[in-house]
């Protein structure tokens, strides 16, 4: 048997690319680092970031023979004059590879993957005023060695990664012109997507989904640390319905660095949630500098006016910290994408008396004048954030840092609108009822790492997090009442999350393995808490206010939970080629039990051109405390739809048992190539088996509905009980979701022509049931309707073609996208089927081409103006016929690609000094 020795030193890291790591700033260890920053990033933030004196140290080449010798400013120098040798061979071929880069655009096709937009690494964390005279660039070639933190507990770099992370910079998510992060990320990643929600309280909060799964299976964290979800549950179905995802128009834009995400499951690493991919904020650690910028856009029919203003500045903290500060202002107009509708007849079509007889029935409203319903259409709302990030080194070895956010946003959203027949008194004109949030959000975290705390590297942190929604209506009345108010106080949602997290590392010398063994574990505390509160008398007596009903007392309380967690994790280079990272994890909640899970991950390098990774893992996402105990009856002026909590009595009575975690298996196989020094090319597969997944299910309408809603102690208003149904949360489904992700980036110089940063990436996925539960009675949980939200919500295939040129003074972006199709399994709204619950339309939502332009133009040093147009041209998702378009309907609201909105121009202007 061979025979092992193990030499135990002291914390470090490796050589990465050849260049010497030099100790990290206290920003970099927030984030999560464990291992010392490499010295290529040290030297992007020349002039802006805080200096700081290194201990000499010896660093391990990656050499067989693993001698250990000092790293000396001549070697440093060599590997310069080499990277510049390197560099000059790599511009002569430049033509040919950007021949072959659009060539593998165009066979293609519709390929599949996710888009890699990486930041520069020297506009990651550059002088402020650097950044003005470098215009952001969606990728480059250099982006491979950027050090990143996500996906493993041990620095590493984009190109030499074991699993598929991407980076994307700060001036890379301004150069896209949206005023909302999760837009800026949709528009950049194919398997990142959105619902669009029409109205209700799902369009209030603005949660994103990877791979076409829910966003309950992304998770967020901000410097490494876990960040706390919506108290705003989705209500509405669709892929989303029961997610509490994280809000991330909640954290100041210009607060952030860039943004690491890992395109696979991490739940073994980083605990729930951690099923679709981790998304990584890490925010801003400069001594100097700021800047102040201004975005104003509106769509082509002239409404949604958008405006953000931020604005950052940076300063030191005694002679070894640092603060920065940041603030932004967003405000979003309503726009409107419905059609007219005619309550004797369908839009478009002439006299009413002509379709009815050709069609054979009548619609749902007397006969009366065409009229607009503005409940299709962006949320307006009024939002102001603030954000700190901050640290301070007592010495060598010991940092404490501490980074917040805290957020407010006033939102209002239409709902359906109601005849003049309705309320004639009150409403003579009819009436359009106007949802409203008022909403806080916020976060804080503090902790102290120590980097020789007895031979181990010590990280203890803690964050408290959470949300609140005040509920509310207005242009509103309660039907039942001789003396109703006209504006409600619907109640209130909250939560909040307490968690601490001590964390160890220590790289073990294994004689057996070609670099020290890095082991790594830690324990996480957390405490969750989710409350509701009632509103209003009159908001929910005798059937509640029209469109929404008011939290009652009998639905209304305060829940918590605790949970416990300890991970383990190894991982090394088992030789010079190949690198294995082993994590296992358990967790304990005191509401439903505990959960293992375990990854493997790995990777070997054939050559430096040639390289295949896979992982494997399991995971899982618990029940969130709103999807146990969140109930509550939403109103539409024909019908109504009541929601049960999954473990009361009265949805016990129909069937239901209480909610278990979701849990998940995850397979991953991918390969690496570099054809030349500036173009990568990456192919990752994957497969998500989630089983026991939580969605609506246990659905009953007619008198059954209303003696659930009854005993629940919800009241429906005058609708016919054919027109009721109610559902509860069950653990309802098995599903499967298969897909690739393929990335090509190439950096061209083209001398005096400009250099052209060569960008492609698609994501093809497809989920499907695999196993649906029975009910008490026998029958299927989820229907036909159901199982489509899972399965064909999201674009099968998504492909982002996106140069960027850079010449001089200028730079100009170009984003292509096609969006796959989706479908939909939509209720009937008219005929002899409307509002059944079995049978439905199945509606096809055509493939769509967008196209997103930018132009910067660098008026000076320190000013950069741009003007730019998402959805250049104007394009739509397909048409809903009317059988199905309820109120003046145009399009699908729950699997449309890409919104309704059509195009929108803006003009961006930032100064930085």
């Amino acid at each position: 048997m061979p025979r092992f020795s193990i030499r135990i030193e002291q914390p470090s890291a490796e050589l990465i690319n050849g260049k010497a790591p030099i100790r990290q700033s206290v920003g970099e260890r927030a984030a999560g680092l464990i291992a010392p920053r490499s010295s290529s990033d040290s030297a992007s933030r020349t002039g802006n970031s805080r200096h700081k004196n290194s201990r000499h140290k010896t660093w391990r080449l990656n050499k067989p023979n693993r001698t250990w010798l000092s790293t000396s400013t001549s070697q440093i120098n060599r590997h310069y004059r080499e990277g510049v040798s390197t560099m000059k061979s790599c511009m002569k071929r430049s033509f040919i590879a950007s021949a072959i880069a659009l060539a593998l655009v165009q066979t293609a096709g519709s390929a599949w993957a996710q888009s890699t937009s990486t930041p520069d690494q020297a506009s990651n964390i550059a002088a402020p005023s650097q950044a003005a005279a470098t215009p952001p660039s969606t990728a480059s070639a250099k982006d491979l060695d950027a050090v990143v933190v996500t996906g493993s507990r041990v620095q590493t770099t984009v190109g030499k990664s074991a699993t598929p992370v991407s980076v994307i910079s700060s001036a890379t998510l301004q150069a896209t012109g949206q005023v909302n992060l999760r837009d800026a990320l949709i528009q950049l990643q194919p398997s990142i997507t959105r619902t669009s929600f029409g109205s209700d309280n799902a369009e209030l909060t603005d949660a994103l989904q990877m791979d076409g799964l829910s966003p309950d299976h992304v998770l967020v964290l901000v410097n490494g640390k876990r960040r706390h979800g919506s108290a705003n549950m989705v209500e509405d179905g669709g892929l989303d319905q029961g997610s509490t995802g994280v809000d991330l128009d909640m954290i100041p834009t210009d607060l952030i660095d860039h943004i690491e995400i890992l395109r696979e499951g991490a739940a073994a690493q980083y605990g729930s949630d951690a099923i679709a991919g981790v998304i990584n904020i890490i925010l801003k650690d400069r001594t100097s500098g700021g800047a102040v910028s201004s975005t104003n856009g509106q769509t082509y029919k002239g409404d949604g006016f958008r405006s953000s203003e931020t604005a950052s500045i940076a300063t030191t903290l005694g002679e070894n910290g640092f603060l920065d500060l940041s603030a932004e202002y967003d405000r979003i107009n309503h726009t409107m994408r419905t059609g007219p509708y005619y309550a004797d007849g369908a839009y478009g079509i002439g006299p009413a008396a002509a379709f009815v007889a050709a069609n054979g029935y009548s619609p749902p409203f007397p006969i009366g004048p065409a009229y607009k319903n503005p409940t299709m259409g962006d949320t307006a709302s009024t939002r102001q954030l603030v954000g700190f990030n901050g640290g301070y080194d007592f010495n060598d070895n010991v940092e404490a840092y501490a980074f917040g956010t805290f957020g407010h946003r006033y939102a209002e959203g239409y709902e359906n609108y109601r005849p003049p027949f309705v309320e004639p008194e009150v409403y003579p004109n009819g009436f359009t009822p106007t949802f409203k949030d008022d909403e806080n959000d916020y976060s804080i975290t503090g902790g102290v790492k120590d980097a020789d705390f007895h031979g181990w590297d010590a990280d203890l942190s803690t964050t408290y997090g959470g949300d609140r929604n005040n509920l509310g209506l207005i242009h509103s009345i309660n039907g039942s009442l001789t003396d109703s108010p006209l504006s409600f106080d619907l109640g209130a949602v909250s939560n909040s999350q307490l968690t601490t997290n001590l964390d160890f590392t220590r790289p073990f010398q294994v004689s057996a393995f070609a670099q020290p063994l890095n082991f790594s574990f830690g324990f996480e505390e957390r405490r969750e808490t989710y409350q509701i509160q009632p509103g209003d008398l009159y908001s929910y007596e005798n059937g509640g206010a029209s469109s929404e009903t008011g939290f009652n007392p009998l639905n209304s309380g305060s829940w918590e939970r605790n949970v416990f967690g300890t991970y383990i994790d190894f991982a090394t280079h088992i030789t010079d080629q190949w690198q294995a990272d082993l994590s296992g994890r358990y967790e304990d909640y005191s509401d439903f039990g505990g959960t293992r899970n375990a990854k493997l991950a790995t990777r070997y390098d054939f050559t430096p051109q040639v390289a295949v990774r896979a992982s494997a893992s399991t995971g899982f996402h618990a029940p969130s405390l709103a999807e146990e105990h969140f109930s509550t009856l939403g109103v539409n002026p024909s019908s109504a739809t009541g929601q049960l909590a999954p473990n009361s009595p009265v949805a016990a009575a129909l069937g239901a048992q209480p909610l278990k975690p979701e849990e998940s298996t995850n397979l991953n196989l991918g390969l690496v190539l570099n054809p030349l020094d500036n173009w990568n090319i990456t192919a990752d597969a994957y497969q998500v088996d989630i089983r026991h997944r939580i969605v609506s299910g246990g659905s009953q309408s007619g008198q059954v509905a209303l003696d659930a809603l009854a005993a629940a102690g919800i009241s429906v208003p005058n609708i016919p009980a054919s027109n009721v149904n109610v559902w509860y949360f069950t653990n309802g489904a098995d599903t499967r979701t298969r897909g690739i992700d393929i990335t090509s980036v190439y950096h061209a110089d083209y001398d005096a022509f400009g250099k052209v940063d060569w960008n492609f990436s698609a994501n093809l996925n497809n989920t499907r049931v695999t196993h649906v539960s029975l009910n008490a009675a026998g029958d299927p949980e989820l229907d036909l309707q159901q199982i489509s939200y899972l399965t064909s919500s999201t674009p099968h295939d998504r492909v982002v073609f996106g140069p960027t040129w850079h010449q001089g003074k200028w730079t100009v972006n170009v984003h292509e996208t096609r969006w796959g199709s989706t479908s939909d399994q939509l209720t009937y709204s008219s005929g002899p089927d409307a509002w059944s619950i079995s049978s439905f339309y199945n509606m096809h939502n055509a493939p769509m081409y967008t196209t997103d332009f930018e132009v910067d133009y660098n008026v000076t040093k320190h000013l950069l103006a741009a003007i730019g147009a998402n959805n250049m041209f104007d394009r739509y998702p397909s048409r809903v016929p009317y059988i199905v378009a309820e109120e003046g309907q145009l399009y699908d609201l729950l699997n449309s690609q890409a919104g309704w909105d059509g195009g929108y121009y803006y003009a961006r202007i930032r100064y930085e000094f």
